[in-house]
């Protein structure tokens, strides 16, 4: 059945979520050919999720992570690799095939790709690996779906894949719940160590479903120039105790005869979450109302101040207007030293070669580009990335299921191990060469070798390095060390609404969206703040609301017994 995309979360956060940001269109299936059953508004229950835990192998970080999600960063990569798997995984298994997106150039095949040849070695059984370029995965998707020829373990699209996703799960995959819920993922130490935010995103109708490709939690708050925040007086982000200083700031930054702006892009975000604006949705759980965002007054100052920036012309030209699909215009605005700010997602910062820091030192040794913080005493910080998505396995016997499972484990398996180092750099030698540091740098052949995208079966949370600027790890480490303990609450990961799941952040966000860019760049007047939320409401964002009030208080009652 045609539609329109859903985009998630995950989406938004690749795209550059904000005041530039447009919706994409993508098929999405009836559930199971027939619909499938009516999804509901349901609470997920806390027994379903993992009993995680740090995974410690034997690998010291430099600065170590924390229990409460901030990443562990590496200064330097380890120079003794310890396992993170036991033995030959999947001695006697039978070949296992799998299909997941990809960010980069197809993988060569099998037989001319020795980095493969050695995972399948070290693993017991050969994996038949089909990677799809993420622009064409959810197409990809529909077609296997379609044709009933989903493979043993696959991603399901960032951008959404079926118009009824708990009863497509339930009647094509394999309910994990019996695997890993509670100290049964402890079988999996790799799986274990997968944050519980991200599990959370992995409870469909009751059950949990999936395995999460884990982030950060939170996207962070974009990037800044720290050398332009030292000339306008500006030594550390404390200094920027208000939302009014940080709108100084920007003016201050602001030159336009030189063609120098404060923002560019999807800029909004960092204003919002500085006001202290909440994520969607917030749930008062004495009065049992749910308020979305638009409806939130610090939301609202938050675009009234940026409308306000907007005509001090603050923000680069023609950016606020931009969809997603042309992100990478004003990012690359930003790169190129035309803005002191741009709103984007942390795994961006410190990529090897094409990440802020690598591309921004080679334009201009004196850029000096850091992560972004909320700032003043208001701010929270928005728990807007917790996986990129999930990936699935299809229905099978216990012994089945639980081979697959320990392939997801095996992909889970922490930064610097010999597993990991294996799936990012190939074999040492021919696919990458150490450095004097002990750093790995791949070879012409381990550029190619290394597209696999064996991380995307399953995650564990990312360790902060940088192979060429190891300060950038260091502040990326810093800045999360302030952001974690500022997240903001996202009470829809304990629920399930079925409209907000088909509509929240697809056709409804994009209402939201268009509405405040009308109002940003001065199309519509502020004072038509209440007929955008009326229109929102009207749409579906009051069946949304009533949907999740309905699923808690059902979780309250059943919590009550």
């Amino acid at each position: 059945m045609p539609g329109t995309t859903t985009l998630n979360r995950r989406t938004m956060l690749r795209w550059g979520v904000g005041a530039g940001l447009g919706v994409a269109a993508a098929p999405l299936l009836a559930a199971c050919g027939d619909g499938g059953t009516a999804a509901k508004a349901e609470a997920k229950s806390a027994k379903l999720l993992p009993a995680t835990a740090i995974r410690n192998i034997g690998i010291e970080a430099d600065l170590p992570g924390t229990a409460a999600g901030v990443p562990a960063a590496f200064l330097k990569y380890p120079t003794e690799m310890a396992r993170a798997t036991k033995g030959t995984p999947l001695k006697g298994a039978k070949k296992i095939t799998a299909v997941t997106e990809t960010f980069a150039p197809l993988p060569p095949e099998r037989g001319k790709n020795v980095a493969w040849r050695e995972i399948e070695k070290l693993l017991g059984t050969k994996v038949d690996f089909t990677a799809v370029p993420a622009d064409d995965y959810p197409a990809k998707f529909s077609t296997m779906v379609a044709g009933d020829q989903l493979p043993d373990i696959f991603m399901y699209p960032e951008t959404g894949g079926v118009d009824n996703k708990a009863a497509f799960l339930a009647s094509t995959c394999a309910d994990l719940t019996p695997y890993l819920a509670g100290d049964k993922v402890k079988k999996y130490p790799n799986l274990a160590a997968i944050p519980e935010y991200a599990w959370q995103e992995a409870i469909f109708g009751g059950k949990l479903y999936g395995v999460p490709i884990a982030r950060s939690g939170s996207g962070g708050a974009g990037f800044y120039r720290a050398d332009l925040f030292k000339q306008a007086g500006v030594d550390s982000l404390d200094d920027i105790d208000s939302l009014e200083r940080l709108v100084e700031l920007a003016k201050e930054l602001t030159d336009t005869k030189k063609k120098q702006y404060f923002f560019t892009g999807g800029s909004m975000n960092l204003l919002a979450m500085s006001a202290g604006a909440q994520y969607f949705w917030t749930h008062d759980t004495k009065s049992g109302e749910w308020t979305y965002q638009l409806e939130d007054e610090a939301y609202r100052h938050a675009i009234e101040t940026a409308a306000k920036l907007y005509k001090a012309g603050c923000f680069y030209p023609g950016t606020v207007q931009m969809s997603g699909a042309q992100k990478a215009q004003y990012t690359d605005l930003f790169k190129n030293g035309k803005a002191a700010y741009v709103y984007d997602g942390m795994p961006s910062y410190l990529t090897t070669g094409t990440g802020y820091v690598d591309a921004m030192s080679a334009i201009d040794e004196s850029f000096d580009v850091r992560p972004m913080v909320p700032v003043g005493k208001d701010a929270v910080a928005w728990s807007d990335n917790p996986v990129l998505e999930n990936c699935h396995i299809t229905k099978a016997g216990r012994g089945r299921v639980e081979e697959i499972l320990r392939l997801a484990d095996f992909a889970a398996s922490p930064f610097g191990s010999l597993e990991y180092t294996l799936m990012n750099y190939g074999v040492e030698g021919t696919d990458h060469k150490r450095d004097k540091h002990g750093t790995p740098v791949l070879t012409k052949q381990g550029t190619q070798d290394v597209t696999v995208p064996w991380t995307k079966l399953a995650s564990a949370a990312p360790a902060f390095f940088s192979a060429t600027h190891p300060e950038a790890a260091r502040y990326a480490h810093e800045a999360y060390t302030k952001i974690i303990p500022m997240l903001a609450e996202d009470p829809t990961r304990g629920y399930t609404s079925p409209t907000w799941d088909s509509k929240g952040v697809g056709s409804l966000y994009t209402i939201h969206l268009d509405g405040v860019k009308d109002l940003v760049t001065g199309r519509k007047p502020l004072s038509s703040y209440d007929a955008l939320v009326r229109k929102w409401r009207k749409a579906g964002g009051d069946t949304c609301r009533a949907e999740f009030k309905q699923a808690a208080e059902q979780g309250g009652k059943k919590g009550a017994k």
